[in-house]
């Protein structure tokens, strides 16, 4: 059996970055929870509010020997705005920035690789905001956070925010994206 490695990633709604990476080869597992703040066990309203210091996080399995974490890095960039601080779209706080928790000195340097390399390539016209911080802690959101958009395609939200985005992730990264 291969070495599972851990990643774990803020990139505004973590209904949408779980979504995402749910669908690549090789990832095996993806939690929504929070990462990056003080709070010890937060809940989703005390996360909402902005003062506990977490972001909406995805902590995720993958096989590093089917998916590199430079290229889970390359579609997180991709698929969000790293460019707006404390914000995606409509959704707006603290809560809601870009980051990248690093398990290692390995992750961080590739992080921090990735990120000069989307700058170096002008992906986005403004500066890149996200941070790269050790990880500390990681809460698993409660159960109706997980698995969201596969069980709420229906809802607006899903349709008008995630949709798209499942839909460039296709068109993008098509090589890595785990048939149906």
């Amino acid at each position: 059996m291969a070495k599972l490695d851990t990643a774990t990633l803020a990139g505004g709604c973590f209904w949408c970055t779980e979504a995402i990476f749910k669908r690549i080869k090789g990832v095996s597992k993806v939690i929504s929870g929070y990462s990056g703040g003080r709070t010890e066990n937060p809940n989703y309203d005390q996360v909402s509010q902005g003062s506990t210091g977490h972001a909406e996080s995805i902590q995720l399995e993958f096989d590093p020997e089917i998916i590199s974490y430079e290229k889970l890095l390359e579609v997180f960039f991709h698929l969000h705005d790293p460019t707006t601080l404390n914000r995606q779209g409509n959704d707006v706080g603290p809560q809601y920035r870009s980051a990248i928790f690093y398990h290692s000195d390995e992750q961080k340097k590739i992080a921090q690789k990735i990120k000069a390399k989307i700058k170096k390539e002008k992906v986005y016209a403004a500066p890149i905001v996200t941070e790269i911080l050790p990880y500390q802690n990681f809460f698993k959101a409660k159960e109706s956070h997980q698995n969201y958009y596969d069980s709420n395609r229906n809802q607006p939200y899903c349709q008008v925010i995630i949709d798209p985005k499942i839909k460039k992730l296709m068109k993008e990264f098509k090589t890595v994206v785990k048939r149906s």
